[in-house]
């Protein structure tokens, strides 16, 4: 650390009078003495639970990260913060991802912390302990659970949850029988870890290296591979070092530390809901990064990792051909390799010499998966303020489309109406599912990818054009256009359409347009009205007061920004 910066931990333990007393005798009722009060004091942020699959092996790589601190010469503290476990929560984990982000903040910001471990995983654990970070911008450093083992049955690899969603597809169709569809739940999930595709879980993992936050490796390796316990202490010793050094994300997560991770998710195929997380960690960061710049970048960037759900492998084949230090060494004429890190160095010194081991999982730039990114950014009358689509995953019949839409108001609609033998649909029809964004949802919950009619099933049809206004599972695929804004429960257009309206996707020239004219549209507007609120009181009601668009990220317009800690005693005895 600079000599010229005090340690918190520092003025904590060193504090005269009784606060400092009641500091050091509580501590030494632990069984600590005086030269580990005089160590740099090391929050391990710690994010287990047993309602959250992903994160099983989190109290095995907190005790290693103990380890490397130790070893470093600090003095490691753990401490949980909330755990969100996207298949446990309800009505989605999206709406917690600002509590969990308040409670990381708040925690790194009370506690006499010189630097921050983050252990986080799954989809919502990871931008929620990056945001707190940011906004607390004590030296952190990011360290993920990695990813599950490949899933394995009769000769095929199975990966969670796109096989999940194609076994569901074809047991609806009758393909699959009972007997068979029930069998593979045991074969799909078969380790601790996240999603093994290149769902939300990997997209931002693998972007935490991109942005500077995590050591090389932080991505890939599996969970219960060695060498993510090994992983871990190494983080235990680099972040007494973070301490010492008073590298703090502020001085990383810079415009040009987002725009590299723009460009990994590019290249990677990645989640569409890793636009949505970026925008709320850059808002607490202070860069803008409009949906502009993720359609310039991912225009110029072709897929160079062959993953599932829009390829054929999935993260433990990535990380025996190189993992993400090998896919960014290969695109560092796209990067900002001056980029500073959580290792001191920059980009282009953590990834220059990583060697790719398997071309056909890391394509070259040459020889690229796709030509250009798999993400794009729609915009037209029907969506004003922008929607996404990961067309890397869709249907290239469908890249041009126009077709009548069929509406369901809501869930609850699409729940009772989908599988209506009666429902009037067609294979060239374009569904329309509407209140099921931010505000609506609530939350923003993931159902862009619902299903189709199973009469349209039936007919061999595995794929239509979707519209919503909600967010989509990374390991979904499919030709899906989500996060429509304005979303329809704020007055949206998208709360306009009505069956039978023709709409025209065209990802090419980038437009979605609802074909019907603006007078019969104003006419609509004035006869329409919000549904009533999901919640009326407590966090939920803060929630839908406070969240903002899926443009700007989803987060609180209180939360956006940092307001670093301050070195010093907040209250005395």
């Amino acid at each position: 650390m600079s000599e010229t910066v005090t340690r918190r931990g520092a003025v904590f333990y060193g504090e005269e009078g009784v606060a400092g007393f009641t500091h050091r005798a509580f501590t030494k009722s632990m069984g600590f003495d005086d030269e580990d009060l005089a160590r740099p004091v090391i929050g391990i942020c710690n994010t287990f639970s047993e309602l959250n699959n992903c994160h099983q092996n989190f109290r095995e790589l907190a005790a290693a990260v103990k380890r490397g601190v130790w070893q470093a010469g600090g003095f490691p503290l753990e401490f949980p913060t909330i755990s969100l476990g996207e298949i446990f929560l309800s009505p989605s984990s999206m709406i917690q991802r600002n509590l969990a982000a308040m409670d990381t903040e708040e925690m790194i910001r009370a506690q006499p912390l010189d630097a921050v471990v983050l252990l986080a995983s799954c989809d919502k654990t990871t931008p929620a302990a990056l945001m707190g970070a940011i906004s607390a911008d004590v030296p952190a450093i990011m360290l993920s659970g990695g990813p599950m083992l490949d899933g394995h049955f009769r000769g095929q690899t199975l990966g969670a949850c796109t096989d999940c969603r194609r076994m569901t597809a074809e047991h609806a169709a009758g393909v699959l029988d009972d007997e068979t569809y029930r069998d593979v739940e045991s074969y799909v999930a078969r380790s601790a870890g996240h999603c093994m595709v290149m769902g939300t879980a990997s997209t931002m993992n693998s972007l935490v290296e991109a942005l500077g936050m995590g050591l090389p490796g932080n991505a890939a390796i599996p969970a219960v591979d060695s060498r993510r316990m090994r992983l871990a202490e190494a983080v235990g010793r680099r972040v007494v070092s973070l301490a010492k050094e008073d590298l703090r994300p502020s001085q990383i997560l810079t415009p040009e530390a987002f725009e590299n991770a723009l460009t990994l998710l590019s290249a990677l195929g990645g989640s569409t809901n890793a636009i949505v997380h970026l925008a709320a960690i850059a808002g607490r960061a202070g860069v803008e990064l409009p949906l502009s710049k993720l359609d310039e970048i991912s225009r110029r960037t072709p897929v160079l990792a062959n993953l599932k759900p829009i390829g054929t492998y999935q993260m433990e084949a990535l990380f025996y051909a190189g993992g993400i230090p090998a896919l960014m060494n290969e695109l560092l004429p796209l990067l900002h390799g001056s980029a500073i890190t959580v290792t001191g160095k920059t980009i282009e010194e953590n990834v220059r010499g990583a060697v790719i081991d398997d071309p056909d999982v890391i394509r070259s730039r040459t020889s690229p998966v796709r030509d250009e990114g798999g993400l794009a950014v729609l915009t037209g009358n029907l969506a004003p303020e922008g929607a996404i689509i990961k067309h890397a995953a869709a249907s290239p019949g469908l890249m041009q489309h126009r077709g009548r839409a069929v509406v369901f108001s809501g869930l609850e609609d699409l729940r009772s109406r989908i599988n209506d033998d009666d429902l009037d649909v067609e294979p060239s029809d374009v569904l329309v599912l509407q209140n099921v964004g931010p505000v609506g949802g609530p939350g923003m919950p993931e159902v862009g990818n619902f299903p189709l009619p199973k009469k349209i099933l039936q007919t061999g049809v595995r794929d239509m054009i979707r519209i919503s206004d909600a967010r989509m599972s990374g390991t979904a695929y499919g030709t899906i256009v989500l996060h429509v804004a304005p979303e329809a429960a704020m007055g949206g257009a998208l709360a306009l359409v009505q069956d039978g309206d023709e709409i025209e996707l065209d990802v090419p020239n980038r437009t979605l347009t609802l074909h019907v004219d603006e007078a019969e549209l104003e006419r609509r507007r004035r006869r329409w009205s919000p549904p009533a609120p999901y919640y009326t009181r407590g966090y939920g009601k803060l929630f839908l007061d406070q969240v903002e668009s899926a443009p700007r990220g989803c987060d609180f317009g209180f939360l956006r920004g940092s307001d670093p800690v301050k070195v010093g005693i907040q209250a005395k005895f």
